[in-house]
């Protein structure tokens, strides 16, 4: 009979969470580097003996690693993904069945370290990456002959909008950094060597 074919029910599953990580995955490379045996020896001391069990800083650390290499900013997220993904629980040494912790203890550990002067909360690091732009470099302007009413009245709000965008901080205008030429196809392309001279995009990612 044609159809669905249902395998019956099994007691009991083999299965081993180490099988299913590609042997290329980006945290199975990263691993062999990682060994936090020390810290959980450093901070022994530290926790009681006594209430709840504590959280192993092993882990804590595993999940903030995971969270940096595959740009989870939101630790509300982390959280999710770490529980639902088998090659992230595989890194974080959980298991299947291990319990994560939950999101507020990030949250409450970067409060306890801000109030004891371990960080000081107004800095951030930036992730830049390298986009090749839609840019000629014989077409560029000097900086000091291009301006943004040079687009004309004729130009379509998409475009009126995107140059526009350039004026805030995020794109580029808390920079003093003032470009010797501009291209007015895209403005926004800076000229970099780091690939072999083309015009060139930077995003910039803010990461927590």
């Amino acid at each position: 009979m044609m159809g669905m074919q249902v395998a019956a029910p099994q007691l009991f599953y083999d299965f081993c969470l180490d099988d299913y990580v590609p042997g290329d995955h980006l945290l199975r490379r990263i691993d062999r580097f990682v060994d936090l045996e020390s810290v959980r020896a450093e901070l022994r001391p530290f926790y009681s003996t006594i209430g709840r069990p504590s959280i192993d800083p092993d882990l804590m650390l595993r999940m903030l690693i995971v969270g940096y290499c595959m740009g989870i900013r939101s630790e509300r997220r982390l959280c999710e993904e770490v529980h639902l993904n088998l090659a992230y629980r595989w890194f974080c040494r959980l298991g299947l069945d291990g319990k994560v912790p939950d999101h507020s203890t990030f949250s409450r550990n970067v409060e306890r370290c801000l109030r004891e002067g371990l960080v000081g909360g107004d800095g951030f690091a930036v992730d830049a990456s390298l986009i090749a732009a839609d840019a000629n470099k014989h077409r560029s302007l000097p900086s000091s002959e291009w301006k943004t009413a040079d687009i004309g009245p004729d130009a379509c709000r998409a475009a009126r909008e995107y140059l526009a965008t350039l004026d805030d901080a995020a794109f580029g205008a808390a920079s003093d950094s003032i470009p010797k030429f501009v291209s007015p196809s895209d403005p926004a392309a800076q000229w970099t060597g780091a690939l072999k001279g083309h015009a060139t995009k930077f995003d910039s990612f803010p990461a927590d």
